[in-house]
């Protein structure tokens, strides 16, 4: 292997630990303030990214895989890792569908939902990088699971808006089921999410984007 590969593959490991540990800090983070705040839509986020950890060790071991023999099938570690992550989508979005909509029913809202102005603006920032970078390596290497990881970092921002669009409507009006409005549209995703882990462990090409 030459020394630019080993260099790309170097960078799209490194990428892969920073996607793991950013998603265990903004995990605990939204977790503790959804949890004190009583934000169910920042405390979905949070789980969110505890369920992208086990997603992300998963591409961090294909890549090392792939330095050795690029053209070797994901073993069992990834697909079991997929499987994992599957589940967890599933069971996160049945959760949080089930506690909006009892949320909403009884008119609950949130102490706050500052923090998740907070974490949602961090968060877009944080997953716009690290798409630029996945996609700019995805290419030069020429890797579908690459560019696939991007893609599905794509769907994280994408919850990272939703999170700031219902933080921030609920901070500004007081209206108490934006915050359940938020958690149905990051439930939304996670099935999303856990039907495609679904999917690439069965072998079918991610279509997160």
């Amino acid at each position: 292997m030459n020394r630019q590969l080993e260099k790309l593959y170097r960078t799209a490991a490194l990428l892969a630990l920073i996607t793991i540990f950013y998603n265990i800090l903004e995990g605990v983070v939204s977790a503790w303030f959804g949890f004190e705040d009583e934000s169910l839509a920042l405390f979905g986020f949070g789980l969110d990214s505890f369920v992208e950890v086990i997603s992300g060790a998963g591409i961090w071991h294909m890549v090392r895989r792939q330095r050795g023999n690029p053209d070797q099938a994901p073993d069992q570690f990834e697909r079991g890792a997929l499987r994992i992550t599957g589940g967890g989508f599933y069971l996160l979005a049945a959760g949080l569908l089930l506690t909006a909509v009892y949320d909403a029913f009884h008119g609950h809202a949130p102490t706050t939902t500052f923090w998740g102005i907070v974490v949602s603006s961090v968060s877009i920032l944080s997953m716009w990088l690290l798409i630029q970078q996945k996609v700019k390596v995805g290419k030069a290497l020429g890797s579908q699971a690459i560019l696939a990881d991007a893609a599905c970092t794509r769907v994280c921002l994408y919850l990272s808006v939703i999170l700031l669009v219902s933080s921030a409507g609920y901070y500004l009006t007081g209206i108490g089921w934006l915050d359940s409005a938020g958690a149905l549209g990051i439930a939304w995703f996670s099935l999303k999410e856990g039907r495609e882990a679904f999917g690439k462990a069965s072998g079918i090409p991610c279509s997160c984007s």
